[in-house]
Protein backbone atom coordinates (compact mmCIF):
# COMPACT_ATOMS: atom_id res chain seq x y z
CA UNK A 1 0.00 0.00 0.00
CA UNK A 2 1.62 3.38 -0.93
CA UNK A 3 1.95 5.94 1.80
CA UNK A 4 0.70 9.44 0.26
CA UNK A 5 3.87 11.74 0.68
CA UNK A 6 3.73 14.99 2.09
CA UNK A 7 3.31 17.85 0.93
CA UNK A 8 6.73 20.22 0.60
CA UNK A 9 6.57 24.04 1.11
CA UNK A 10 10.15 26.12 0.25
CA UNK A 11 10.47 28.98 2.46
CA UNK A 12 9.52 32.50 0.87
CA UNK A 13 13.35 33.48 1.40
CA UNK A 14 14.76 30.14 -0.15
CA UNK A 15 12.52 31.08 -3.19
CA UNK A 16 13.65 34.77 -3.76
CA UNK A 17 17.54 33.60 -3.69
CA UNK A 18 16.81 31.10 -5.97
CA UNK A 19 14.61 33.56 -8.76
CA UNK A 20 17.66 36.31 -8.39
CA UNK A 21 20.17 32.96 -9.19
CA UNK A 22 18.45 32.05 -11.97
CA UNK A 23 18.06 35.54 -13.30
CA UNK A 24 21.97 36.16 -12.81
CA UNK A 25 22.87 32.62 -14.89
CA UNK A 26 20.33 34.14 -17.49
CA UNK A 27 21.88 37.43 -17.40
CA UNK A 28 25.31 35.32 -17.86
CA UNK A 29 24.17 33.37 -20.95
CA UNK A 30 22.48 35.93 -22.56
CA UNK A 31 23.84 39.36 -22.16
CA UNK A 32 20.60 42.15 -21.88
CA UNK A 33 19.47 43.72 -25.68
CA UNK A 34 21.77 46.75 -26.79
CA UNK A 35 20.08 49.66 -25.74
CA UNK A 36 19.22 50.75 -29.27
CA UNK A 37 18.70 49.11 -32.38
CA UNK A 38 22.45 49.65 -33.15
CA UNK A 39 25.02 46.74 -32.09
CA UNK A 40 27.48 49.50 -31.75
CA UNK A 41 26.13 51.15 -28.60
CA UNK A 42 28.30 52.18 -25.96
CA UNK A 43 25.90 50.79 -23.25
CA UNK A 44 26.77 47.18 -24.24
CA UNK A 45 28.09 45.21 -21.23
CA UNK A 46 29.39 41.72 -22.32
CA UNK A 47 30.18 39.94 -18.96
CA UNK A 48 33.59 38.96 -20.76
CA UNK A 49 35.63 40.15 -23.07
CA UNK A 50 34.81 41.24 -26.49
CA UNK A 51 36.91 42.20 -29.29
CA UNK A 52 35.96 42.34 -33.33
CA UNK A 53 38.74 42.91 -36.06
CA UNK A 54 38.33 44.01 -39.40
CA UNK A 55 40.31 45.42 -42.20
CA UNK A 56 39.36 47.40 -45.31
CA UNK A 57 41.46 47.76 -48.12
CA UNK A 58 42.86 50.66 -49.76
CA UNK A 59 42.44 51.13 -53.75
CA UNK A 60 45.61 52.54 -55.04
CA UNK A 61 46.62 53.21 -58.54
CA UNK A 62 50.44 54.03 -60.25
CA UNK A 63 49.06 57.79 -61.29
CA UNK A 64 49.51 58.15 -57.35
CA UNK A 65 52.16 60.12 -56.14
CA UNK A 66 54.21 57.75 -53.36
CA UNK A 67 54.84 59.42 -49.93
CA UNK A 68 58.67 58.45 -48.58
CA UNK A 69 61.03 60.44 -50.84
CA UNK A 70 62.41 63.81 -51.46
CA UNK A 71 61.05 64.29 -54.96
CA UNK A 72 57.45 63.05 -55.96
CA UNK A 73 58.01 59.61 -57.02
CA UNK A 74 55.71 56.84 -58.75
CA UNK A 75 55.69 53.12 -58.94
CA UNK A 76 53.97 50.38 -60.79
CA UNK A 77 52.06 47.83 -59.37
CA UNK A 78 51.67 46.69 -55.74
CA UNK A 79 52.37 43.84 -53.59
CA UNK A 80 50.24 42.60 -50.32
CA UNK A 81 47.19 44.92 -49.52
CA UNK A 82 47.35 48.68 -48.17
CA UNK A 83 44.59 48.93 -45.70
CA UNK A 84 43.30 50.16 -42.87
CA UNK A 85 43.00 47.47 -40.01
CA UNK A 86 40.84 48.33 -36.69
CA UNK A 87 40.59 46.16 -33.31
CA UNK A 88 37.58 47.08 -30.97
CA UNK A 89 37.73 45.77 -27.41
CA UNK A 90 35.24 45.72 -24.97
CA UNK A 91 36.13 45.00 -20.97
CA UNK A 92 33.71 43.05 -19.35
CA UNK A 93 31.87 46.15 -17.86
CA UNK A 94 31.14 47.39 -21.36
CA UNK A 95 34.00 50.34 -21.93
CA UNK A 96 35.30 50.11 -25.98
CA UNK A 97 38.46 51.29 -27.49
CA UNK A 98 39.57 50.91 -30.38
CA UNK A 99 43.08 50.61 -32.07
CA UNK A 100 43.54 51.56 -36.00
CA UNK A 101 46.57 50.48 -38.48
CA UNK A 102 46.73 52.10 -41.69
CA UNK A 103 49.16 51.97 -44.36
CA UNK A 104 50.43 55.41 -44.94
CA UNK A 105 53.37 57.29 -44.37
CA UNK A 106 51.46 59.51 -41.84
CA UNK A 107 48.08 61.29 -40.82
CA UNK A 108 47.19 64.57 -40.06
CA UNK A 109 44.70 65.25 -37.05
CA UNK A 110 43.09 67.19 -39.56
CA UNK A 111 42.97 64.25 -41.65
CA UNK A 112 41.74 62.26 -39.17
CA UNK A 113 38.72 65.00 -37.53
CA UNK A 114 35.99 63.41 -39.89
CA UNK A 115 36.62 59.72 -38.93
CA UNK A 116 36.77 60.09 -35.26
CA UNK A 117 33.79 62.30 -35.36
CA UNK A 118 32.00 59.26 -37.82
CA UNK A 119 33.16 56.65 -35.31
CA UNK A 120 31.52 58.83 -32.22
CA UNK A 121 28.60 59.26 -34.11
CA UNK A 122 27.98 55.46 -35.67
CA UNK A 123 29.94 53.20 -32.85
CA UNK A 124 29.77 55.52 -29.95
CA UNK A 125 33.60 55.16 -28.99
CA UNK A 126 34.51 58.50 -27.91
CA UNK A 127 37.71 60.20 -29.26
CA UNK A 128 39.59 59.38 -26.29
CA UNK A 129 39.42 55.85 -26.68
CA UNK A 130 40.49 55.85 -30.72
CA UNK A 131 44.18 55.27 -31.31
CA UNK A 132 45.07 55.76 -34.96
CA UNK A 133 48.50 55.20 -36.44
CA UNK A 134 49.84 54.71 -39.81
CA UNK A 135 52.22 52.15 -40.55
CA UNK A 136 54.72 54.23 -42.18
CA UNK A 137 55.18 52.44 -44.99
CA UNK A 138 57.52 54.71 -47.35
CA UNK A 139 55.56 52.70 -50.25
CA UNK A 140 52.33 53.99 -50.34
CA UNK A 141 50.01 57.31 -51.43
CA UNK A 142 51.30 60.28 -50.42
CA UNK A 143 48.65 61.57 -47.49
CA UNK A 144 50.24 64.65 -46.13
CA UNK A 145 52.61 68.01 -47.38
CA UNK A 146 56.26 67.11 -46.65
CA UNK A 147 59.62 67.60 -49.15
CA UNK A 148 58.74 68.23 -52.66
CA UNK A 149 55.01 66.90 -52.88
CA UNK A 150 51.20 67.00 -51.35
CA UNK A 151 48.95 64.66 -50.62
CA UNK A 152 46.72 62.90 -53.50
CA UNK A 153 43.08 63.81 -52.20
CA UNK A 154 41.11 60.90 -53.22
CA UNK A 155 43.82 58.68 -51.61
CA UNK A 156 42.92 61.16 -48.80
CA UNK A 157 39.31 60.84 -49.17
CA UNK A 158 39.22 57.09 -49.02
CA UNK A 159 41.31 56.81 -46.24
CA UNK A 160 38.84 58.68 -43.76
CA UNK A 161 36.53 56.04 -45.00
CA UNK A 162 37.78 53.37 -44.15
CA UNK A 163 39.31 54.33 -41.02
CA UNK A 164 36.01 54.81 -40.20
CA UNK A 165 34.64 51.59 -41.86
CA UNK A 166 37.07 49.50 -40.30
CA UNK A 167 36.12 50.33 -36.65
CA UNK A 168 32.06 49.81 -37.73
CA UNK A 169 32.94 46.48 -39.30
CA UNK A 170 34.77 45.42 -36.36
CA UNK A 171 32.38 46.64 -33.74
CA UNK A 172 29.47 44.27 -35.64
CA UNK A 173 31.45 41.33 -35.45
CA UNK A 174 32.65 41.89 -32.32
CA UNK A 175 32.32 38.33 -29.82
CA UNK A 176 33.69 37.04 -26.29
CA UNK A 177 37.57 37.03 -26.33
CA UNK A 178 39.98 35.51 -23.88
CA UNK A 179 42.77 38.32 -24.17
CA UNK A 180 46.47 36.92 -24.38
CA UNK A 181 49.62 39.20 -24.20
CA UNK A 182 53.55 38.87 -24.58
CA UNK A 183 56.22 40.99 -24.90
CA UNK A 184 58.12 39.77 -26.92
CA UNK A 185 62.02 41.11 -29.27
CA UNK A 186 63.37 41.59 -32.75
CA UNK A 187 66.96 42.84 -32.31
CA UNK A 188 68.35 42.07 -35.74
CA UNK A 189 66.20 44.45 -38.54
CA UNK A 190 66.64 47.34 -36.88
CA UNK A 191 69.97 49.94 -36.30
CA UNK A 192 70.80 53.11 -35.30
CA UNK A 193 70.86 54.87 -38.72
CA UNK A 194 71.96 57.92 -37.43
CA UNK A 195 75.47 56.58 -37.51
CA UNK A 196 78.50 59.22 -36.63
CA UNK A 197 80.84 59.73 -39.85
CA UNK A 198 84.40 60.33 -39.83
CA UNK A 199 83.91 63.94 -40.44
CA UNK A 200 81.67 64.45 -37.58
CA UNK A 201 78.22 64.74 -39.78
CA UNK A 202 75.33 62.14 -39.13
CA UNK A 203 74.66 59.58 -41.72
CA UNK A 204 71.19 59.72 -43.83
CA UNK A 205 71.87 58.58 -47.80
CA UNK A 206 74.66 57.91 -49.48
CA UNK A 207 78.46 55.94 -48.49
CA UNK A 208 78.53 55.38 -44.88
CA UNK A 209 82.01 53.58 -45.35
CA UNK A 210 83.44 56.05 -42.70
CA UNK A 211 80.77 55.47 -39.89
CA UNK A 212 82.39 55.98 -36.09
CA UNK A 213 79.60 54.55 -34.18
CA UNK A 214 75.73 54.93 -33.67
CA UNK A 215 74.54 57.65 -31.69
CA UNK A 216 71.55 56.55 -29.76
CA UNK A 217 69.80 53.22 -28.90
CA UNK A 218 66.96 50.93 -30.59
CA UNK A 219 64.08 50.09 -28.85
CA UNK A 220 63.64 46.31 -30.00
CA UNK A 221 60.37 45.10 -27.78
CA UNK A 222 57.72 43.54 -29.53
CA UNK A 223 54.75 43.64 -27.74
CA UNK A 224 51.69 41.46 -29.30
CA UNK A 225 48.62 41.00 -28.13
CA UNK A 226 46.09 38.47 -29.23
CA UNK A 227 42.37 37.67 -28.76
CA UNK A 228 41.49 34.32 -28.93
CA UNK A 229 37.73 32.70 -29.49
CA UNK A 230 35.78 30.69 -27.35
CA UNK A 231 37.04 27.76 -28.99
CA UNK A 232 40.20 28.56 -28.74
CA UNK A 233 40.73 29.72 -32.49
CA UNK A 234 42.50 32.99 -32.81
CA UNK A 235 40.11 36.33 -34.01
CA UNK A 236 42.87 38.64 -34.22
CA UNK A 237 46.49 40.13 -33.67
CA UNK A 238 48.24 43.40 -33.38
CA UNK A 239 52.14 43.60 -32.98
CA UNK A 240 54.59 46.63 -32.37
CA UNK A 241 57.44 47.01 -33.94
CA UNK A 242 60.51 50.53 -33.64
CA UNK A 243 62.32 50.49 -37.17
CA UNK A 244 61.24 52.42 -40.03
CA UNK A 245 59.00 50.75 -43.04
CA UNK A 246 61.00 50.82 -45.96
CA UNK A 247 60.85 48.11 -48.12
CA UNK A 248 59.24 46.37 -50.44
CA UNK A 249 59.85 42.66 -51.16
CA UNK A 250 59.36 42.75 -54.69
CA UNK A 251 61.42 45.64 -55.66
CA UNK A 252 59.91 49.31 -56.75
CA UNK A 253 56.53 48.78 -55.96
CA UNK A 254 53.64 49.68 -53.76
CA UNK A 255 53.69 47.85 -50.38
CA UNK A 256 52.66 47.91 -47.01
CA UNK A 257 56.76 46.79 -46.28
CA UNK A 258 58.02 43.52 -45.06
CA UNK A 259 55.67 44.14 -41.24
CA UNK A 260 52.60 44.49 -43.60
CA UNK A 261 53.20 41.62 -45.63
CA UNK A 262 54.44 39.60 -42.48
CA UNK A 263 51.09 40.37 -40.39
CA UNK A 264 49.33 39.26 -43.81
CA UNK A 265 50.86 36.20 -44.21
CA UNK A 266 50.42 35.20 -40.38
CA UNK A 267 46.55 35.68 -40.73
CA UNK A 268 46.58 32.98 -43.41
CA UNK A 269 48.55 31.13 -41.43
CA UNK A 270 45.91 31.55 -38.18
CA UNK A 271 42.75 32.65 -40.06
CA UNK A 272 42.61 35.69 -38.10
CA UNK A 273 43.00 39.65 -38.57
CA UNK A 274 46.47 41.21 -37.69
CA UNK A 275 48.04 44.49 -37.93
CA UNK A 276 50.99 46.11 -37.55
CA UNK A 277 51.71 49.50 -35.32
CA UNK A 278 55.08 51.31 -35.54
CA UNK A 279 57.21 52.08 -32.21
CA UNK A 280 59.53 55.16 -31.59
CA UNK A 281 61.92 54.50 -34.70
CA UNK A 282 63.09 57.84 -35.54
CA UNK A 283 66.36 56.92 -35.85
CA UNK A 284 66.16 53.40 -36.49
CA UNK A 285 66.32 51.94 -39.85
CA UNK A 286 67.04 48.56 -41.65
CA UNK A 287 70.09 49.28 -43.05
CA UNK A 288 72.07 45.93 -43.79
CA UNK A 289 68.94 43.34 -43.75
CA UNK A 290 67.07 42.42 -47.07
CA UNK A 291 63.14 43.15 -47.18
CA UNK A 292 62.57 39.32 -47.70
CA UNK A 293 64.80 38.43 -44.32
CA UNK A 294 63.50 41.28 -42.13
CA UNK A 295 60.04 40.61 -43.46
CA UNK A 296 60.66 36.21 -42.29
CA UNK A 297 62.25 37.56 -38.90
CA UNK A 298 59.64 39.47 -37.73
CA UNK A 299 57.09 36.65 -38.50
CA UNK A 300 59.90 34.23 -36.56
CA UNK A 301 59.29 36.75 -33.66
CA UNK A 302 55.96 36.87 -33.34
CA UNK A 303 55.15 33.16 -33.43
CA UNK A 304 57.76 33.17 -30.45
CA UNK A 305 55.83 35.87 -28.81
CA UNK A 306 52.27 33.99 -29.62
CA UNK A 307 54.06 31.20 -28.15
CA UNK A 308 54.48 32.24 -25.51
CA UNK A 309 51.72 34.60 -24.62
CA UNK A 310 49.93 34.70 -21.32
CA UNK A 311 46.11 35.47 -20.13
CA UNK A 312 45.68 38.99 -19.38
CA UNK A 313 43.15 40.57 -17.53
CA UNK A 314 42.51 43.90 -19.12
CA UNK A 315 40.08 45.79 -16.50
CA UNK A 316 40.84 48.64 -15.53
CA UNK A 317 40.38 49.21 -18.80
CA UNK A 318 40.56 53.11 -18.88
CA UNK A 319 41.74 55.98 -21.53
CA UNK A 320 42.80 59.60 -21.39
CA UNK A 321 43.89 62.39 -24.02
CA UNK A 322 45.29 65.63 -23.11
CA UNK A 323 46.91 68.31 -25.68
CA UNK A 324 49.93 69.16 -25.84
CA UNK A 325 51.73 72.49 -26.99
CA UNK A 326 54.60 73.28 -28.96
CA UNK A 327 56.50 75.98 -30.67
CA UNK A 328 57.90 75.91 -34.24
CA UNK A 329 61.73 76.55 -34.27
CA UNK A 330 63.16 79.90 -34.68
CA UNK A 331 66.44 78.67 -37.05
CA UNK A 332 69.32 80.79 -38.36
CA UNK A 333 68.83 80.62 -42.70
CA UNK A 334 72.69 80.62 -43.65
CA UNK A 335 73.27 78.12 -40.82
CA UNK A 336 70.87 75.51 -42.41
CA UNK A 337 72.03 75.97 -45.95
CA UNK A 338 75.50 75.01 -44.99
CA UNK A 339 74.39 71.96 -43.01
CA UNK A 340 72.17 70.72 -46.14
CA UNK A 341 74.68 71.66 -48.91
CA UNK A 342 78.06 70.37 -46.95
CA UNK A 343 76.24 67.08 -46.59
CA UNK A 344 74.70 66.55 -50.02
CA UNK A 345 77.62 67.98 -51.91
CA UNK A 346 80.02 65.16 -50.46
CA UNK A 347 77.25 62.00 -50.45
CA UNK A 348 74.08 62.99 -52.42
CA UNK A 349 75.47 62.75 -56.02
CA UNK A 350 74.07 63.78 -58.54
CA UNK A 351 71.17 64.44 -56.37
CA UNK A 352 72.59 66.79 -54.77
CA UNK A 353 70.94 70.16 -56.03
CA UNK A 354 67.02 68.99 -56.62
CA UNK A 355 67.75 68.13 -52.32
CA UNK A 356 68.84 71.25 -51.44
CA UNK A 357 66.19 73.21 -53.50
CA UNK A 358 63.68 71.01 -51.61
CA UNK A 359 65.00 71.88 -48.22
CA UNK A 360 65.11 75.27 -49.50
CA UNK A 361 61.45 75.72 -50.41
CA UNK A 362 60.43 74.01 -47.34
CA UNK A 363 62.69 76.62 -45.28
CA UNK A 364 61.01 79.49 -47.60
CA UNK A 365 57.28 78.50 -46.36
CA UNK A 366 58.32 77.66 -42.72
CA UNK A 367 59.85 81.12 -42.19
CA UNK A 368 57.12 82.81 -41.52
CA UNK A 369 55.76 80.51 -38.84
CA UNK A 370 59.10 80.70 -36.50
CA UNK A 371 57.26 80.66 -32.55
CA UNK A 372 54.38 79.82 -34.08
CA UNK A 373 52.33 78.07 -31.30
CA UNK A 374 50.94 75.11 -32.33
CA UNK A 375 48.68 72.24 -30.44
CA UNK A 376 48.44 68.43 -30.84
CA UNK A 377 47.22 65.93 -28.60
CA UNK A 378 48.85 62.39 -26.24
CA UNK A 379 47.22 59.58 -25.58
CA UNK A 380 47.05 56.62 -23.05
CA UNK A 381 45.08 53.37 -23.01
CA UNK A 382 45.70 51.31 -20.23
CA UNK A 383 44.68 47.32 -20.04
CA UNK A 384 45.31 46.44 -16.60
CA UNK A 385 49.35 46.34 -16.17
CA UNK A 386 49.89 47.42 -19.70
CA UNK A 387 49.74 50.75 -21.25
CA UNK A 388 49.46 52.43 -24.72
CA UNK A 389 51.13 55.48 -24.87
CA UNK A 390 50.05 57.19 -28.22
CA UNK A 391 52.46 60.38 -29.66
CA UNK A 392 52.28 62.21 -32.45
CA UNK A 393 55.43 62.59 -33.42
CA UNK A 394 58.34 60.36 -35.49
CA UNK A 395 60.33 59.79 -32.33
CA UNK A 396 63.95 59.32 -31.56
CA UNK A 397 63.66 56.02 -30.05
CA UNK A 398 66.03 57.68 -26.40
CA UNK A 399 62.40 59.48 -25.69
CA UNK A 400 60.97 56.37 -25.80
CA UNK A 401 62.49 54.34 -23.52
CA UNK A 402 62.60 57.10 -21.22
CA UNK A 403 58.90 57.27 -20.92
CA UNK A 404 59.18 53.40 -20.67
CA UNK A 405 61.52 53.60 -17.65
CA UNK A 406 59.64 56.60 -15.98
CA UNK A 407 56.04 54.95 -16.55
CA UNK A 408 54.03 53.65 -13.52
CA UNK A 409 53.14 50.75 -15.05
CA UNK A 410 54.69 47.18 -15.74
CA UNK A 411 54.48 47.09 -19.27
CA UNK A 412 54.37 50.32 -21.21
CA UNK A 413 54.83 50.60 -24.66
CA UNK A 414 55.31 53.60 -27.20
CA UNK A 415 53.50 54.17 -30.50
CA UNK A 416 54.32 56.88 -32.62
CA UNK A 417 52.70 59.12 -35.20
CA UNK A 418 49.54 58.33 -33.32
CA UNK A 419 46.79 60.81 -34.24
CA UNK A 420 48.58 63.07 -35.61
CA UNK A 421 51.83 64.06 -36.98
CA UNK A 422 54.07 66.57 -36.04
CA UNK A 423 57.14 65.66 -37.55
CA UNK A 424 60.93 64.19 -36.47
CA UNK A 425 61.01 64.88 -32.46
CA UNK A 426 65.18 64.26 -31.63
CA UNK A 427 66.64 64.51 -27.97
CA UNK A 428 68.60 67.00 -26.77
CA UNK A 429 71.89 65.40 -28.13
CA UNK A 430 70.39 65.11 -31.51
CA UNK A 431 69.78 68.70 -31.93
CA UNK A 432 73.58 69.17 -31.15
CA UNK A 433 74.82 66.15 -33.85
CA UNK A 434 72.45 67.86 -36.29
CA UNK A 435 71.78 65.61 -39.50
CA UNK A 436 68.41 65.27 -41.59
CA UNK A 437 66.45 64.53 -38.80
CA UNK A 438 67.35 67.77 -37.31
CA UNK A 439 67.43 69.99 -40.28
CA UNK A 440 64.54 72.26 -40.74
CA UNK A 441 61.68 71.68 -42.84
CA UNK A 442 58.01 69.67 -43.01
CA UNK A 443 59.57 66.76 -41.79
CA UNK A 444 61.12 68.63 -38.51
CA UNK A 445 60.45 71.92 -37.43
CA UNK A 446 59.59 71.48 -33.55
CA UNK A 447 61.65 73.56 -31.24
CA UNK A 448 64.52 72.50 -29.48
CA UNK A 449 63.54 70.58 -25.95
CA UNK A 450 60.22 69.86 -27.37
CA UNK A 451 61.35 65.93 -26.97
CA UNK A 452 61.99 65.93 -22.93
CA UNK A 453 58.90 68.18 -22.60
CA UNK A 454 56.84 65.58 -24.20
CA UNK A 455 58.28 62.70 -21.95
CA UNK A 456 57.78 64.87 -19.09
CA UNK A 457 54.00 65.46 -20.39
CA UNK A 458 53.56 61.37 -21.53
CA UNK A 459 54.61 60.09 -17.48
CA UNK A 460 52.48 62.93 -16.09
CA UNK A 461 49.24 61.14 -18.13
CA UNK A 462 50.53 58.09 -17.76
CA UNK A 463 50.58 58.80 -13.08
CA UNK A 464 47.16 60.46 -13.82
CA UNK A 465 45.79 57.39 -15.36
CA UNK A 466 47.31 55.12 -12.88
CA UNK A 467 46.06 57.37 -10.25
CA UNK A 468 42.52 56.90 -11.20
CA UNK A 469 40.19 55.29 -8.52
CA UNK A 470 36.97 55.51 -10.85
CA UNK A 471 36.40 54.35 -14.40
CA UNK A 472 37.32 56.29 -17.26
CA UNK A 473 33.99 58.10 -18.52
Amino acid sequence: MLRRSKKFSWPLEAVIRLAIGVVVILLTLFPRPFANDSVLAETTEPVVPAAGAAAVELQADDTMVIAGGIHPRFVQGQEGQLRATAFVLAGPRGRKVAFVSCDVLMITKDLLEPSLERIKKEVGIPREAVLVAPTHTHHAPSTVRVHGYGPDEKFCRQLQDAIAEAVIQAARNMEPVSVYFAMGAEKTIGQNSRLLLADGTIYWIGPRNDAVRPTGPVDVDLPVLIFRRTDGSMKGFLFAHATHAIGAVSGNVRSPTFYGLGAQALEKEWGAVGAYFPGPCGSTHRLDVPPKIAQDRIMEAIREAVAQAKPWQIEPLRYERREFRFRVRHFSEEAEQKAVEDYCRKRAGESADAIIQVFRQMRRELAPLQGQERTTEIQAIRMGDLCWVGVPAELFPSLGLEMKRRSPFPVTYVIELANDWIGYVPDLEGFDLGGYQVWTGFHSYVERGTGERLVDEVVSLLNQLAAEAAPAK
